[in-house]
């Protein structure tokens, strides 16, 4: 009776070989092809750059063969050309295939344990309120039209760079004010409001339909589209690292800084946790100061 059972598991086995794991670039191929039509281009476009350039002597790896000290290894010689922010995203971008992997039960669990380096934090910058229209006019000495009304979307609206790429007339109401992106990377469909100086100054260019920022052959931008603008006109002005980001980073900051709560900010920065909202936010050191003399005038020193 065992002999036959034996037998029996051994033609089954036979019939239906256990396929061999996918190795570490597989994976992020498969990854890849299975989010195309719902990942952000930009997290496409991490992953797919992890898996061009980044593997090291991980690529040919089986994914159940990925060890701590293999992925480690891998990690340090990220480390030697990148920097720590780098490496920490590079550890992200492995640790969330490895766990899609386990979702769609190739492996068991997580074959390693690797921890984020440590970082030393140092003030973001944001684009001086002094400053503001000074910068601008330099942006507009350099940038064609689309790009500096994406710029403007940016800035006055914390969209984000894709966000203002794919920005459509159809989606802008200037008799509410108020622009409701129907593409974003969380999905969400709220709307933002218009400040008065961006109305104004998108009246005169309004359309019906189409999108509002474009190439001469109408097609959309790609990512980047806006980064030369600023850096050009950053060094005019002496400003600071402002990126595209740092606009979005700069319109929750005023925004907290004139008094709109954290959970006003998220909900326009179309965040889905508060927290997510505060790591955008610098601190006003002006608003500080004051505090203190006010402190120190109730104190009576």
């Amino acid at each position: 009776m065992a002999q036959a059972a034996y037998q029996s598991a051994s033609a089954v086995a036979n019939h239906f070989p256990v396929r061999p794991a996918l190795t570490l670039a597989q994976l992020a191929k498969a990854w890849i092809d299975s989010h195309a039509a719902i990942a952000s281009a930009s997290h496409l476009n991490g992953v797919d750059a992890f898996r061009r350039l980044h593997l090291y002597d991980l690529g040919e790896t089986a994914i159940d063969r990925l060890t701590t000290a293999s992925v480690e290894d891998a990690r340090n010689k990220h480390l030697r050309t990148h920097s720590p922010s780098s490496v920490n995203h590079w550890s992200r971008i492995i640790r969330l295939l490895c766990n899609w992997a386990v979702h769609r039960g190739l492996i068991g669990q997580v074959p390693f344990k690797v921890k984020m380096l440590k970082i030393q934090r140092r003030p973001r910058a944001t684009l001086p309120v002094a400053l503001a229209r000074q910068w601008l006019e330099a942006v507009d000495a350099v940038a064609s039209n689309p790009v500096r009304v994406a710029i403007r979307l940016m800035l006055g609206m914390g969209l984000r760079e894709s966000e203002a790429a794919s920005a459509r007339w159809e989606w802008l109401d200037l008799v509410r004010q108020t622009y409701t992106p129907g593409r974003t990377k969380g999905r969400e469909a709220d709307p933002v409001p218009v400040p008065a100086w961006l109305a104004d100054y998108l009246r005169p260019m309004r359309q019906s339909t189409g999108l509002m920022v474009a190439r001469p052959d109408s097609r959309a931008f790609a990512r980047g589209f806006t980064r030369a603008t600023i850096k050009t006109a950053n060094a005019h002005t002496g400003i600071g690292e402002i990126t595209p980001h740092r606009l979005r980073g700069t319109f929750a900051t005023l925004l907290s800084e004139n008094g709109a709560p954290v959970q006003v900010i998220q909900r326009v920065m179309r965040h889905k946790s508060p927290l997510t909202t505060m790591g955008y936010l610098e601190v006003d050191l002006v608003h500080a100061a004051r505090a203190q003399a006010l402190i120190a005038e109730q104190c009576g020193f």
